[in-house]
């Protein structure tokens, strides 16, 4: 499945754009590439960039999911922008996918990025919050401020909200522009880690970031993560929980920066 690409970068006949590996940001369950726009800017002023909507996400096709296959749309549409190999730039569910990739092709990874999610099974309420969205009745009409009231019934916080209204579509006849029936039918996949067969590892630089507060990457996960990224590092964001790049955006920038290259121009 070829997915939905926003591409940004300094101009092409530049030394990074012609020598430097792209970064390509992947966002997590319930985002879209536009959501990752202030850092895509951002690391565009030296590098380039390019955010993917994955499946069912953003201007993407829809259809079941699973992470050997969001693995596989991935590799299909870094090849075809001849952005391989890549470092991958993939935030929970996107760095599963992210994780996949570079553990089942670790050719087409330059170096891994994973932001706040192990290779395991993880949850935290993500079934429960695709179905009350799925419950959601929408009136005839629904502007932002109506969206964001019908959206406090399941999100608390604005932050999240507000990168939830993006997927809304307002106005007359409002709704759903994601495949949210699709992503709820997977869950169990998406919470889930997938069966990687016995050896595979990727051995590329690898820089895990965990916020302060976030329950997903537990004590217990490292062995395996050394097992399977035998060079990882990890950094924890302060004042962050799962969403950390959400809640401490400038520290998160710092150290995508740092760990890609990417500074200003």
């Amino acid at each position: 499945m070829k997915l939905n690409v926003v591409s940004r970068g300094p101009d092409a006949d530049s030394p990074a754009a012609r020598s430097a590996p792209p970064i390509v940001l992947i966002h997590g369950l319930f985002g879209r590439a536009r959501n990752l726009g202030y850092f895509q800017r951002r690391l565009a002023a030296t590098r380039r960039t390019l955010a993917i909507d994955l499946r069912n996400h953003g201007d993407s096709p829809h259809g079941q999911m699973d992470y050997t296959s969001m693995s596989f749309d991935l590799l299909e549409t870094l090849a075809e922008h001849d952005a391989l190999p890549a470092t991958l730039v993939g935030h929970s569910m996107g760095g599963k996918a992210a994780m996949t990739l570079a553990l089942t092709r670790p050719e087409a990874v330059a170096s891994l990025l994973v932001a706040d999610i192990p290779p395991a099974t993880t949850g935290h309420g993500s079934f429960a919050i695709g179905e009350r969205m799925l419950k959601l009745r929408f009136p005839p009409y629904l502007n932002r401020a109506g969206a964001d009231a019908l959206l406090a019934e399941i999100e608390p916080s604005a932050d999240i909200r507000n990168l939830m209204l993006q997927n809304l579509r307002l106005g007359h006849d409002p709704g759903w522009v994601i495949g949210l029936a699709e992503i709820v039918d997977s869950m169990t996949n998406i919470e889930g880690w997938p069966y990687i067969p016995e050896g595979h590892r990727y051995e590329g630089p690898t820089l895990f970031l965990a916020g302060e507060t976030s329950p997903y990457i537990r004590p217990e996960d490292h062995s395996t993560m050394r097992r399977l990224f035998p060079r990882y590092t990890m950094e924890v964001i302060e004042r962050a929980g799962h969403w950390l790049h959400v809640e401490n955006p400038a520290r998160f920038l710092q150290l995508v920066q740092a760990f890609t290259g990417a500074g200003e121009g």
